[in-house]
């Protein structure tokens, strides 16, 4: 296993490593939870500075979002004294939730209703080259923060906004959660064992490709502003992601005006293409096209089965996929699955075990590629996390910092990227506009 551990300070960026693609771009960070730091995460892994927007007591929600927690091996609160210096929030630890979405990114507290809060933030965004928020639409426009403000004084800045329903329309002033456009998106009826209720996917995938759109996106945006010299607004949001993800399924009802259901692992236009049971498991087999169903056939040793009338095309397996799922069913229940897997093997057809996290991530090929990267962490020590997942032959996408405890680059930021000397400092803290955390160096 390709295990990558870098050991940083609490304070410094990770130098040693090559550059990444987005080097020298700097993103400021005003988004929570998934979605947005998400789309940031992927922005930094690609080499962009990510400077991480907090509330200055509690921070990102998914902060406390736990079990399971990584526990803190040294003590956090450090030995500087002073009026401008805080004992750090005491929290049970560092939450799973919050780590898998923030590596390379440090961390600032700012109270953007404060006078003193409002104007770091207009610093850092005259400085920046991306903004990304996630605020329910009109929000940040009440701290004089919107798009048309900010471009006033940076008009290269690509301002991206993340919500559940978009900047217009009826529903815009919505907050979204993942689930419930899941549901209102046609994502959650779809989604289920044939003939029963709807279900939720198991993962927060709405938030995830929401995410994964606006990172797209930005980088659009950023290649045009090479040519035309001007920033932009990106509107994105949930529930258009949502739909734009229902893609054949969508096509159908636009296309053909055929309502969709739920399946199970079922496919609607492919046979045989589902899970099917062994004597002791599961295992995934696609057919997708003729001759792959012939090789699985000859596998399971019926030959007869592409000859049979009911079954000799597509259309003819879907049409009589109770009878196709019966007869392979009766081959595969009567075997483990290491004899599935044994007999599948060199066949040419797609196939896979149904595997459960600790399988995936013990999978060979996870193995071999080094998805999972270990990172040292200044105050719960050792991390695995998942790394990016694509990789470049001329460029370098990688861990180069652990996800930042609350409020840890305060000073270093004020200092080194906006060039604040100690009397601003002292009047940013002072007016309750930053807050500067005494950790242990």
């Amino acid at each position: 296993m390709r295990s990558r551990v870098r050991y940083y300070s609490a304070d410094t960026l990770a130098k040693d490593l090559p550059a990444g693609p987005l080097a020298g771009i700097r993103v400021l960070d005003l988004t929570r939870i998934l979605a947005g730091p998400y789309c940031t995460m992927l922005l930094g892994d690609l080499g962009a500075q990510i400077i991480k927007v907090e509330h200055p007591t509690r921070g990102d929600d998914t902060r406390s979002w736990g079990p399971p927690f990584k526990l803190y091996e040294r003590k956090v609160t450090g030995t500087c004294h002073g009026p401008l210096y805080k004992d750090p929030p005491q929290f049970t630890g560092e939450s799973a939730y919050y780590l898998c979405v923030n590596r390379n990114k440090q961390s600032i507290t700012v109270d953007m209703k404060t006078d003193e809060g409002r104007q770091i933030l207009i610093d850092l965004a005259r400085s920046s080259d991306v903004l990304v928020e996630n605020y329910v639409p009109g929000k940040l426009a009440q701290y004089g923060l919107s798009y048309e403000e900010l471009r006033e004084i940076n008009p290269r800045l690509v301002y991206a906004s993340i919500t559940g329903y978009g900047s217009t329309g009826p529903y815009s002033g919505r907050p979204g959660y993942d689930v419930i456009i899941e549901a209102e998106a046609g994502l959650m009826h779809i989604t289920g064992e044939e003939g029963g209720g709807p279900v939720k996917v198991g993962v927060a995938v709405t938030d995830l490709m929401t995410g994964l759109y606006a990172h797209g996106a930005i980088m659009a945006a950023l290649i045009s502003r090479s040519s035309t010299g001007r920033g932009q607004h990106i509107d994105a949001s949930l529930l258009q992601t949502q739909v734009s993800m229902l893609a054949n399924i969508g096509s159908n009802y636009l296309i053909g005006g055929i309502e969709a259901q739920r399946w199970g692992t079922r496919h609607a236009s492919i046979a045989p293409y589902q899970v099917f049971a062994t004597k002791d498991g599961s295992i995934c087999i696609g057919a997708g096209n003729n001759a792959q169903f012939s090789s699985l056939c000859h596998t399971l040793r019926r030959p007869d089965l592409p000859n049979d009338p009911r079954f000799r095309t597509n259309s003819d397996r879907i049409e009589n996929h109770v009878d196709l799922v019966a007869i392979i069913n009766q081959v595969l229940s009567a075997m483990t699955t290491e004899e599935v897997l044994d007999m599948l093997e060199g066949c040419g057809l797609p196939y896979g075990l149904v595997n459960n996290v600790a399988q995936t991530f013990a999978h060979p090929q996870v193995v071999a590629r080094g998805v999972v990267r270990e990172i040292h962490h200044p105050f719960v020590g050792d991390i695995r996390v998942v790394g990016p997942a694509v990789e470049y032959s001329e460029s370098t996408a990688d861990v180069r910092l652990p996800p930042p405890m609350l409020g840890q680059h305060t000073e270093q930021i004020l200092r080194s990227v906006l060039g604040y000397n100690d009397q601003q400092i002292e009047r940013a803290v002072r007016g309750g506009g930053a807050t500067i955390y005494n950790y242990n160096r």
